[in-house]
């Protein structure tokens, strides 16, 4: 079955998860129900650490403090999931509350 990445990109919040208004929450936990009610299986799942511990590598071995994005959205957490086909994945990604932010799907390169 293909796999494809489903990346979570949110406004970072002040206070982190602490800050993430409970309805918002209890969606996220809902999603979980509803993902595997499709037959998706979710691979791995895994939040992320804020941007402000993150370290960036450029071309030449540059290592510089945080993302430095052109967007106020951090990657927030992603996950990879089986799905049968690239608009199921989307309807997976479709169903994630976001606050001020976005879902990006990606196909995972295979074989």
């Amino acid at each position: 079955m293909p796999q494809y990445a489903i990346l979570i990109y949110e406004a970072e919040l002040p206070g982190g998860v602490a800050d993430i208004p409970p309805d918002v929450m209890e969606a996220n936990l809902r999603a979980g129900d509803e993902i595997a009610a499709m037959g998706v299986r979710v691979v791995n799942e895994q939040a992320l650490q804020p941007s402000r511990l993150t370290r960036t590598v450029r071309a030449g071995g540059l290592v510089t403090d945080g993302p430095f994005l052109e967007s106020k959205e951090v990657l927030a957490g992603f996950f990879v999931v089986e799905a049968q086909d690239f608009d199921q994945a989307v309807a997976v990604a479709r169903l994630l509350p976001i606050m001020d932010g976005a879902v990006e799907v990606r196909p995972l390169l295979t074989g």
